[in-house]
């Protein structure tokens, strides 16, 4: 079982002069979900070698025992430093891809070319696609076999815009996660904010929130199982 995890590799929060880039509990947790399942796990993104991490999810109040226990394993924190370039990896070549989120991704993985073809070939291979909270926003411009969207017609969640008001973002980030899903025909649902809700369609799993990480992460075992 070789699952591959797809990070941002954007560090500007728009115009405001702060920084962003992925969430660590949604970096973290999936990865041990993963690791603890037994699967051999390999880390890309955009530019390669260590992507930006959102100060955020690095403060006191934002750490888990999943951040915890990747702050003291090397061998996860070397790992994470040394990613490949999206553009080198062969979709081919696993089993599931899954995408951490943070605030990063809407703005590189969302129209990056290489992210968009990994997706829509692992998927019209019937393997699991997998992505939390920002992240679902990768899935802006996929397609599906037939060229609609892939995910029209789908049951599917991501950060809400309550959530997105409650960071106080809204008018910061280049789109919203859950108004991009439903234009595109998506069938969005959401739990309350902050609450844990991970949803299957098929073979694509979307999370709402960082504490959707680990959920979203055992629905994809789930359909590798």
């Amino acid at each position: 079982m070789k699952i591959l995890m797809v990070l941002t590799s954007h560090d500007r929060l728009g115009d405001t002069g702060n920084k962003t880039g992925f969430w660590l509990e949604e970096f973290a947790g999936p990865y041990y979900v993963f690791k603890d399942a037994g699967a051999e796990i390999v880390l890309a993104s955009p530019s390669g070698g260590q992507p930006p991490l959102d100060p955020k999810s690095d403060a006191p109040d934002a750490q888990t025992a999943n951040t915890e226990r990747f702050r003291k394993d090397a061998e996860a924190v070397a790992a994470l430093a040394a990613t490949h370039r999206l553009a080198d990896v062969a979709g081919g070549d696993y089993d599931a891809v899954f995408y951490p989120g943070g605030h990063g991704p809407l703005w590189d993985l969302a129209e990056d070319r290489d992210s968009i073809r990994l997706i829509e070939s692992t998927y019209a291979a019937g393997k699991p696609v997998g992505a939390v909270c920002h992240a679902p926003g990768v899935l802006r411009h996929v397609k599906a076999a037939d060229g609609t969207p892939l995910v029209k017609g789908k049951a599917v969640t991501g950060f809400t815009n309550t959530e997105e008001a409650a960071v106080g973002l809204t008018e910061v980030v280049p789109f919203l996660v859950e108004d991009m899903l439903r234009d595109n025909g998506g069938k969005y649902s959401k739990k309350d904010d902050w609450q844990s809700h991970a949803i299957t369609d098929g073979h694509l799993v979307t999370g709402q929130n960082p504490a959707s990480s680990e959920a979203a992460a055992a629905a994809v075992l789930a359909l590798l199982r």
